[in-house]
């Protein structure tokens, strides 16, 4: 899909149908709202590459906290010359640790999108380099997007997070980059529904990081569901209640190690078996985040988000990934291997049995 071009747009080439992904499994839904998220990720690039002042450095890096990547960076830099040419370089093995270095496909892939390899643009040392002039922008926007998600990895863009400096290393703004999260913003840019729910969360500033990780989850499903965090369900065993057309989300938060379980019990009294093994391993391999099992007689989703170093963003795309994916995969997993939904039509509520021992296996 191409943007419209205006003139504070940059047009997406042809190259940004690349970023689409045909689908029609069970996860369609879902994956077209993440298809979505990189879309409009690619569109603010595009937008934001020709703002970039003579000097600006803008970096963009998928955030290991959120990716479970430990050392290893995966980083995009973009710097705007004097010329109006922007300069891109992209992390190479040589700055990657073993076991997170690229494999020859995710290099070929690199190639083919584009990028130089180490040591060839002048200056690019071990990075892979790029260069364009800002006219290009929209096809950089699309590299820089396709880079992050197909050879990165990144499953969302709200689990990148980008900053941009001057020449003299002073942080500067930059336009909102969809998901993404800022790690420096002086000015707000206009605001979509989810950046306003960011900008909701950033209310509270200094007050929500000193409050204990369950006060802090509370406040952000809270501030995400349009109401106060008194007002929430919560049942016996703590855990937070938000009902997913008929299917029911459940928000729980562990202290050790500290971790905030997302997760549905989609389908119960379900009738565990080899065909449905395989259908659930086929349909976590297509969910860009999270997965589905079973244990005894129910059908898990599940999403973990991690507590330490608490980001509300991560926790809000892991509610808003769980919610749709509940409710949709419920009604066709029941149709298919029987069972009752939470809240089906004509099934009676599932009841929760022995959650201490069946919701131990999503982690």
């Amino acid at each position: 899909m191409t943007a419209e071009p205006t003139d504070a747009t940059a047009p997406l080439p042809a190259e940004g149908l690349l970023l689409d992904v045909e689908d029609t499994s069970a996860g369609a839904d879902l994956k077209a709202k993440v298809r979505e998220a990189w879309q409009d990720f690619a569109r603010a690039l595009a937008i934001a590459f020709p703002q970039l002042a003579p000097g600006t450095v803008l970096d963009i890096t998928l955030d290991p906290t959120a990716s479970g990547t430990g050392d290893a960076v995966y980083e995009v830099r973009v710097t705007a010359g004097e010329s109006g040419a922007l300069t891109a370089a992209a992390v190479g093995n040589a700055l990657l640790p073993e076991g997170y270095r690229l494999d020859r496909a995710a290099i070929g892939a690199l190639v083919a999108l584009g990028w130089s390899p180490p040591g060839v643009l002048d200056a690019s040392r071990d990075f892979f380099g790029l260069r364009l002039p800002a006219s290009d922008s929209g096809r950089l926007a699309v590299i820089v997007s396709r880079t992050l998600r197909d050879v990165y990895g990144a499953p969302h863009p709200a689990f990148l997070t980008y900053a941009a400096s001057d020449a003299d290393g002073t942080a500067v703004p930059v336009p909102a980059l969809g998901a993404a999260r800022p790690l420096a913003v002086d000015e707000p840019g206009d605001l979509s529904d989810e950046a306003a729910t960011d900008r909701a969360l950033a209310r509270f500033g200094e007050d929500l990081v000193r409050l204990p990780l369950a006060d802090q989850v509370a406040a952000v499903v809270a501030t995400l569901l349009k109401t106060t965090p008194d007002a929430l369900s919560v049942d016996p065993d703590g855990d937070i209640g938000i009902r997913a057309g008929s299917a029911m989300v459940f928000v729980r938060v562990r202290d050790n190690p500290p971790l905030i379980d997302v997760f549905s019990p989609v389908l119960t009294e379900v009738e565990p078996t080899e065909r449905l093994y395989v259908k659930l391993s086929e349909l976590t391999n297509r969910m860009p985040i999270g997965r589905l099992y079973c244990t005894n007689d129910t059908v898990w989703a599940s999403v973990p988000v991690f507590g330490r170093d608490f980001q509300p963003t991560h926790l809000m795309l892991a509610v808003q990934v769980m919610t749709g994916l509940a409710d949709e995969l419920d009604d066709r997993l029941h149709g298919e291997f029987g069972g009752k939904r939470f809240f089906g039509e004509g099934d009676k509520p599932a009841i929760r049995r022995g959650d201490a021992e069946n919701t131990g296996m999503y982690l």
